[in-house]
């Protein structure tokens, strides 16, 4: 049987139309990966080479996988596809291309933490506030955003809007920050994640004839995977590859602008959205996979009806033939300690009932602090789970220590490996030693390594200096004559990492052994195995580090433990389970807080409900607490408008279950017109305008008043109870549904009627 018939009609037209711009939007569960892989396994048969085709993905596991399956049609030839992550394809293009726009070739790959640690120092040098006027998390977010924006230093100085939002803020020298950076980085030889694509987009905008035109002419056919998930940069490089004189403009994006739910990472839902308009004029042709292979008609009709509010998509109808199923289950908890018993519950019964594996079910939420409860009551129900989100293996201390030494011997320059090991194991040499050989760096605009021989120091700093130096030197000699795991074992012994380790017999201590014995053991397995990492042309320590520093969450291999998975669901994207539950589902938690005074928020809001809904098979449970501790404090809540969005034929109706969401069993057209109605009052107010509304001071509020609140308008406060500091006012609003609500004065934000 041809790989050609597995497909759908419309899968079908979507892999054989090889030539010019192509967008297929596919929703949860359609096929999407098939249609991809399948679509380059069809290039190959048609005798397109190999390396003529680039594919970009966002999880290396991604890339894999699709080579895999493209190798079960076609072969061996399937590992010279270029298929990788961005920053992994555009880094192997930079190891070549670097020199020309003044990097090293070794360039070291600098992560978060390098990142935001040559940030502090940069602001510390600057005598700037690092604690509350310039946290190095917003400053790096800034900077970020910059570059995802093709905003250079010399552009942000000249761009008003950005200088006068920073003096807004009070950070006015971020500009002078950001130069300062890109300086550092460049003098030290680094690149951080956002480099990667940055300074890509400069080497080909720079180099249009001899570089642009190479990869031009290399990559004749483009494909991208969740083109919804693409930011502004990434974009803008796709577009520099493919664009030329007389180019056929072969390029094909997949994606679905329902599961756009990136925002906060610089991703833009605009560019799938305006991918048909902006190749209309070249033919592109648009193929929607519309056919839902994953989840039973409940689900996908609910997901529909939910996504069906949002005003910026792309309209499809998502449909299945797995029959009606179980209709989705809606939990209403009194306390969010009583929706983590009751999670547990449902899943025991599940488990038993349904003979589901803990492997089968996945708890979502909105935020990672919501787990604690529900993994208190799996540990008391004797359930086994996992989290994931945590800190990864790569962020571990001990980890990053050894990590450094080996940085530092193929790159002298590397600011931030150098400064993690300078000191550590403890050779004497202290913060005033260092400070002392930062300050000279700057002050001479050199790296550090240049600045450590001429820097004078007490004699036993300067001793340690000039051992370390020679150990260092040592390293980079034995990492340029042997393999990456040769390298990595010496380089672990005479650093006095492994003997420091070894020292320490508590069992943290041992866990730490185990950990960076289990490095060691990845770099043996890198240069022994070559399907660990495809498409390298050596095994030396050089490309074992650009290799992990370029992986994700998502590629960390686990066992096979039978577990429950708790994760966020932005963590959940792309993933599917027989049995879902999502938590949380109340205002200012699912929709967030942060998304209530924006339409777009919002919508991105909608879309990770959306997400978080089609990941689920067979079983979809969706719980909400009335009360629940947040930052320390109990607060009372609404249920989510989200809930209000789903039909009520698609839910189950028990006993057990009464809220004001299911309570009426509305039609579909009634919960249409009662959530518009919900909405408009949370957007505008009909008793004032939200740009002039005071509230009230929550002291002078008392029983028997009236008073407005934004969204529910005006209402008269009945009671008022609690204890100092808590005080709830019992308030009864004219014209919503459950008008009497209970809320904690202090969160309240009620203006009194005059």
């Amino acid at each position: 049987m041809s790989y050609l018939d597995e497909l759908n009609k419309v899968q079908r037209a979507a892999v054989t139309t090889t030539d010019g711009p192509v967008m297929v939007i596919a929703g949860p569960g359609s096929g999407k990966t098939r249609v991809l892989t399948y679509r380059i396994a069809h290039l190959l048969e048609k005798n397109v080479a190999p390396w003529e085709i680039l594919a970009l993905t966002f999880t290396n596991k991604a890339a894999r996988g699709m080579k895999d399956r493209i190798a079960q049609v076609v072969g061996d030839k399937a590992n010279k596809v270029w298929a990788g992550t961005f920053h992994s394809i555009f880094a192997k293009i930079l190891r070549v291309e670097a020199p020309k726009i003044g990097f090293p070739s070794n360039f070291t790959i600098y992560d978060t933490d390098d990142s935001k640690s040559l940030l502090t120092s940069i602001m510390k040098s600057m005598n700037l506030d690092t604690k509350k006027r310039y946290n190095v998390n917003t400053v790096r977010g800034r900077i970020s955003s910059a570059k995802s924006n093709l905003i250079s230093p010399a552009a942000y100085a000249q761009n008003k809007e950005l200088l006068d939002k920073d003096r807004a803020n009070n950070r006015q020298d971020t500009v002078h920050i950001y130069k300062a950076y890109m300086d550092r980085c460049k003098k030290a030889g680094a690149m951080d994640f956002d480099d990667l694509l940055y300074q890509l987009y400069v080497l080909l905008h720079n180099n249009p004839e001899e570089i642009r035109q190479k990869y031009q002419q290399r990559f004749k056919y483009i494909m991208v995977d969740e083109f919804q998930d693409t930011n502004f940069l990434q974009y803008q490089i796709v577009r520099k590859l493919i664009e030329y004189d007389n180019s056929s403009r072969n390029i094909c994006v997949v994606g679905d602008d329902a599961q756009s739910i990136y925002a906060f990472r610089g991703a833009t839902i605009d560019n799938i959205l305006d991918f048909e308009k902006d190749y209309k004029p070249y033919g592109i042709q648009t193929f929607k996979l519309e056919q839902n292979y994953r989840s039973t008609e409940h689900i996908v009709k609910a997901a529909n009806e939910v996504i069906g509010f949002n005003k910026k998509q792309i309209k499809k109808e998502i449909w299945s033939d797995k029959g009606e199923g179980h209709k989705i289950k809606i939990i209403k908890a009194i306390s969010d300690t009583e929706e983590g018993r009751r999670v547990a519950d449902l899943i025991l019964e599940q488990k038993n009932r349904y003979h589901l594996s803990n492997s089968e079910i996945a708890i979502l939420y909105r935020t990672n602090a919501q787990s604690r409860v529900f993994e208190e009551y799996l540990r008391r129900q004797n359930i086994s789970y996992r989290i994931f989100g945590g800190v990864s293996f790569y962020q571990r201390k001990e980890i990053k220590d050894l990590i450094a030494y080996m940085r530092l011997a193929v790159n002298f320059a590397d600011e931030e490996a150098l400064k993690r090991v300078i000191n550590y194991p403890k050779r004497g040499v202290g913060k005033s030693s260092i400070d002392k050989i930062v300050a000279h760096a700057i002050a001479h605009d050199i790296s550090l390594w240049d600045s450590l021989p001429q820097v004078a120091l007490p004699a036993k700093a300067a001793n340690s200096i000039k051992d370390f130096v020679k150990l260092i030197q040592s390293f980079q000699a034995v990492s340029q004559t042997v393999d990456a795991y040769e390298a990595a074992t010496i380089i672990a012994r005479k650093s006095g990492l492994q003997a420091l380790l070894k020292a320490d017999k508590t069992t943290e201590g041992e866990s730490r052994v185990d950990n960076f014995t289990a490095l060691l053991d990845g770099v043996k397995e890198f240069v022994e195995n070559d399907e660990v990492v495809e498409d390298v042309d050596d095994k030396t320590l050089t490309t074992f580090l650009q290799t992990i520093a370029l992986y994700t969450d998502q590629d960390k291999s686990e066992d096979d433990d039978n577990y429950v998975t708790l994760m966020s669901v932005h963590a959940a994207k792309g993933l599917e389970f027989k049995s879902v539950i999502v938590g949380g589902l109340e205002e200012n938690l699912f929709p967030s807080f942060m998304a209530m005074d924006s339409p777009d928020g919002m919508d991105e809001e909608r879309r990770l409900f959306y997400v978080a809904i089609t990941r689920a098979e067979i079983f979809l449970t969706l719980t909400f607490a009335k009360s629940r501790y947040q930052y320390g404090k109990l607060r009372y809540n609404d249920a989510s408008r989200f809930l209000e969005e789903i039909d009520r034929t698609h839910i189950e109706s028990t006993s057990t279950i009464s809220s004001r969401v299911i309570s009426e069993a509305p039609t579909r057209s009634s919960v249409r017109g009662n959530f518009n109605t919900i909405r408009k009052r949370a957007a505008h107010s009909p008793m004032v305008d939200p740009k002039t509304f005071q509230p009230s001071p929550s002291a002078n509020i008392q029983e028997g008043m009236e008073v407005i609140h934004l969204k529910f308008g005006r209402g008269k406060v009945n009671k008022i109870d609690g204890g100092k500091g808590n005080k709830i006012a019992t308030i009864y609003f004219e014209g919503v549904d459950d008008p009497e609500r209970r809320i904690m004065l202090k969160f309240a934000r009620l203006q009194i009627v005059e």
